[in-house]
């Protein structure tokens, strides 16, 4: 599971930079401790970067 993780995590910032391996790890950290506040700020940035730019 945690080589799952890391391959995850590179692809994320291979194709979103940095600020999508934030958002991944806001919306897990949420999900793993309960956190309503990091989930939803981690969704944001998430869907943020998945938005086409016109």
């Amino acid at each position: 599971m945690p080589l799952f993780t890391l391959g995850l995590e590179q692809i994320i910032q291979w194709k979103y930079g940095v600020m999508g391996t934030v958002g991944v790890a806001l919306l897990t950290f949420g999900i793993k401790t309960g956190s309503p506040n990091c989930s939803c700020a981690g969704a944001l940035v998430l869907a943020l970067l998945f938005t086409p730019n016109d």
